[in-house]
């Protein structure tokens, strides 16, 4: 268990040192080292549970401890993530906030299952018995309801796929 954590740590800052655990510890990375504790349902487990749900209260974020999460996980903002308790997500997941894991009924019953390396960014929803593939960016305000292959970036409401390769092509310019 240590060892995820300081996963989880080296996601957050590159480094596995001690000094940058305390720092992390009273501050973002908190609520993931609770989430952790509850999964080893030990004697303390009731301690942890009671410590996760009123951080889930004060930060906004339901990530229940049943929920799969592999090393390296980072919550970049925080407030109003909510996360399915049955979905399966990878190593080194980013996800910031306004993001929803969820289920979903009909053709798409199910919860998804999220690969290695991905990232989840501002707003986007994905839901659903689908499939995220390996290094896959999720751009903001998405919305997924589609198996996404590994190495792509799905862009925008109406979700589009696009090869990584491209995504240098998809420049945004503001008018001032």
């Amino acid at each position: 268990m240590k060892s995820i954590i300081y996963d989880d740590l080296y996601h957050y800052s590159g480094t596995r040192s001690l000094k940058h655990l305390f720092r992390y510890l009273f501050f973002a990375l908190g609520f993931i080292y609770i989430y952790r504790q509850c999964k080893k349902k030990n004697w303390l487990f009731p301690l942890y549970f009671l410590l996760l749900k009123y951080h889930q209260i004060k930060y906004g974020i339901q990530i229940p401890y049943q929920t799969e999460i592999g090393r390296g996980f980072r919550i970049a903002h925080f407030g109003n993530i909510v996360i399915n308790p049955e979905a399966k997500i990878g190593t080194n997941f980013n996800i910031a906030n306004g993001c929803t894991i969820g289920n979903s009924g009909g053709t798409l019953k199910g919860v998804p299952i999220i690969g290695n390396f991905v990232s989840m960014q501002a707003n986007c929803v994905v839901v659903g018995g689908i499939k995220i593939g390996n290094n896959v960016l999720i751009t903001p305000n998405a919305f997924v309801n589609f198996d996404v292959p590994d190495n792509r970036i799905v862009i925008g409401q109406k979700a589009k796929i696009i090869y990584k390769e491209l995504a240098s092509d998809f420049q945004i310019t503001y008018k001032v």
